[in-house]
């Protein structure tokens, strides 16, 4: 009985053409496993794509709440963003597609797993970072970096297919690398590869349009959070998952939430890519709107750093890790009082603040007021502003002393 082996599937090129090489290299019996995570069109047809191909069983797995509930919450929380500026799309679905992919290998008695991942990215230090952790005993097989792969072209993947007798659905231009889900899509190649040529945004974004072609007129929205979770967006409450397409369609009806970045990858070298994320981007403002009211100064300090941590922890793949759950029970110990009500309008690739209120909030009228009331006495300032100031008037007062010595 011949051993099987769980593929990574995506239904694109690579990971088609993969499915025949299994199996004329391992000789293997192919199980093909599609993880869903909001992928929607880009699923159209894959069973059949992937049985033609030589799979003997195709999973499609919609794991689309877990995926919000599990992966975006904590992020969002957490206010994770990587290099000031990308919010984890890809980053924060593969630790789920990995324990998907362990699942269905154990499921089936599986002796290995196998991904389409390229040797220059990110995506297999996610991948095999995240097998390692759950099932230490499959062997990985990362086809581009397999000495039996010899493929090193759209042209070579789909001449493979024809010497086997089978006709893809794929042409050889070229086109912009895509990966999308629930909470983005990313799009890397052509124009992009020089960060000295303009994005063609006309003929790149897929969720929405460019902020100068956004409506002339804004849109206010309001969203209620419950301890740091989403739960309505203009008054309909929704579960997480249905909250963010509803923000993709808003914000990428106004301009929301693209993002052109250079970012260095974990494996070294720099790499520039186009983000669009409307509605991750609207999440991540309306939560830290409300968070902005409720936590206080010391715990919003180390919050921050936390932030930067967790989203550091995500990118680089080290998801299933005593770190990230150490720091993410850390996030979730400030969210018990991330309760209440944002509003903002959606702008030309803005998100305007139009106020937030919270049972909980810190902000006291009273005290902030330019006009005194009986909270605050401002001559109590002095003494703060003596002892808080105390080491630098030291060491200005030491510096004086060796000024007049002549030191």
């Amino acid at each position: 009985m011949k051993e099987k082996v769980i593929l990574a599937y995506s239904g694109g090129l690579d990971t088609t053409v993969i499915i025949p090489w299994l199996k004329e290299n391992f000789d293997y019996e192919v199980v093909c496993v599609c993880v869903d995570c909001g992928q929607e069109s880009e699923l159209d047809g894959l069973d059949e794509r992937a049985k033609s191909c030589g799979a003997e069983k195709l999973y499609v797995l919609d794991v689309t709440d877990e995926f919000a509930d599990e992966y975006i919450v904590p992020c969002v929380q957490a206010h994770a963003v990587y290099e000031n500026k990308y919010l984890l799309g890809t980053s924060m679905a593969r630790p789920l597609i990995a324990k998907k992919l362990v699942e269905i290998a154990r499921k089936e008695g599986a002796a290995a797993i196998c991904h389409g991942a390229t040797g220059k990215g990110n995506d297999q230090i996610r991948f095999e970072l995240g097998i390692k952790a759950l099932a230490p005993d499959l062997k990985i097989i990362a086809a581009w970096r397999n000495e039996k792969w010899t493929m090193q072209s759209r042209e070579d993947e789909i001449a493979y297919a024809r010497e086997k007798g089978i006709t893809l659905p794929f042409s050889a231009d070229n086109s912009y690398s895509r990966d999308r889900n629930l909470w983005h899509i990313s799009h890397e190649g052509l124009e992009l590869e020089d960060p000295g040529n303009e994005p063609n945004f006309d003929h790149l974004l897929v969720l929405g349009t460019t902020p100068e072609k956004a409506p002339d007129e804004g849109e206010y929205v309001t969203m209620h959070f419950e301890k740091g979770v989403p739960t309505s967006v203009n008054g309909k409450e929704m579960k997480v998952s249905d909250i963010i397409r509803e923000l993709n369609r808003l914000g990428g009806k106004h301009g929301i939430g693209i993002v052109d970045i250079v970012e260095n990858r974990v494996v070294g070298m720099k790499s520039r890519g186009v983000y669009e994320t409307p509605g991750g981007t609207i999440l991540y403002e309306a939560h830290q709107q409300l968070e902005e009211l409720i936590l206080d100064r010391e715990t919003t300090k180390m919050k921050l750093d936390m932030g930067n941590l967790f989203a550091q922890i995500v990118y680089e793949g080290k998801w299933f890790t005593p770190l990230r759950e150490a720091v993410q029970a850390f996030i979730e110990s400030t969210q018990q009082y991330v309760t209440g009500d944002v509003k903002f309008k959606l702008y030309k690739g803005n998100i305007i603040k139009a106020g937030e209120t919270s049972p909980y909030s810190l902000y006291n009228e009273s005290i902030a007021s330019f006009t005194t009331g009986d909270l605050y006495d401002h001559r109590d300032a002095e003494g703060f502003i003596n002892l808080f100031g105390l080491s630098s008037k030291v060491r200005g007062m030491k510096r004086q002393e060796l000024e007049k010595a002549g030191n």
